[in-house]
């Protein structure tokens, strides 16, 4: 498993690239089979989306991309009630109570945003609420 991130992440246990997937990887095209992309796709900012999701299925012959709900009542990282919800500079100073600790410039995505980079999303629940949502693409084996 080849990790990706912005920054250099000492302790991840296998190979890792400091790289901006929005600007390119260095691998080839179909190189692995599948991408697993965890409440990554929200940090990425809005005009670099498309690239990053565009590099992603290039390099991988199948992907799992999930994302929080925005329509979930708590905000996913910092783990306040409606803070996702606020203008840029109330959740800010909102965000200080929360478990994130500092500002994270997250913006979160409907599912038809998700699907327009990833196709169909399948809904992740807590009880009646849609929690995240979940785009899957598995390769043939072999292919």
């Amino acid at each position: 498993m080849t990790g990706v991130d912005l920054v250099e992440r000492p302790g991840y246990p296998g190979p890792f690239v400091v790289a901006d997937a929005a600007a390119g990887l260095p691998f080839a095209d179909g190189e692995f089979e599948i991408a697993y992309c965890n409440s990554v796709i929200e940090h990425v900012p809005r005009p670099a989306r498309a690239a990053f999701a565009a590099e992603l299925r290039r390099v991988a012959r199948g992907w799992w991309v999930q994302t929080p709900a925005r329509s979930f009542p708590i905000e996913a990282h910092s783990l306040l009630p409606g803070a996702h919800w606020l203008p840029a500079a109330a959740r800010r100073r909102y965000w200080r109570l929360g478990a994130a600790g500092d500002w994270e410039a997250v913006s979160l995505l409907s599912r038809r945003e998700l699907e327009a980079l990833f196709g169909p999303a399948e809904r992740e629940r807590f009880g009646p609420f849609t929690k995240s949502w979940i785009s899957v693409s598995v390769s043939p084996r072999g292919g």
